[in-house]
């Protein structure tokens, strides 16, 4: 019985909707994709480009793993092949003179060291990223290390 009044009842729901002049072109959300309205659908904006400048970046804390210099647009990493590796492998970064991956790459959980990369360590991207080269959305007021402690000998004390 109520499967037969369902489609009834949800009919009667949508002619109110319509009947009651429901604004289905109301303002959309205000984010970070701004303008249009909810059944508007607008351009989709144009990704911007990965940096290139092969350069390694300063790292803000002890543990943070180094950002990918270089585009890697087009490169596969599956199960059975990752082209990160075709440079940055022991065998690879001879030849190629790109950095080496770290030896904990090649550690298992226990830190008992394998012969190939590690599985936990091989789908590069989880950690590792590139850059694009855009304008910050939000301000950074991110502060090293360095500079609390630059601060702290100083007798300085900069507080966002």
């Amino acid at each position: 019985m109520i499967m037969k009044t369902l489609p009834l009842a949800l009919f009667l729901i949508a002619g109110l909707a319509q009947a009651a002049d429901y604004p289905l072109d109301a303002p959309a959300p205000d984010g970070r994709r701004p303008g249009g309205t909810i059944s508007q659908e607008l351009p989709t904006p144009v990704i911007p480009a990965d940096e290139n400048k092969d350069i390694k970046r300063e790292r803000n804390y002890p543990e943070q793993p180094p950002t990918i210099p270089h585009s890697i647009r087009g490169y596969q990493i599956t199960g059975d092949a990752n082209k990160c590796l075709a440079c940055h492998s022991r065998a690879g970064s001879a030849v190629s003179q790109a950095p080496m991956i770290s030896i904990t790459h090649y550690m298992d959980r226990d830190g008992q060291v394998l012969a190939a990369v590690s599985p936990r360590r091989y789908f590069c991207v989880q950690c590792h990223v590139p850059q694009k080269e855009v304008k910050p959305l939000v301000d950074n007021r991110f502060r090293t290390i360095d500079d609390v402690l630059r601060d702290a000998v100083d007798g300085t004390s900069k507080q966002p």
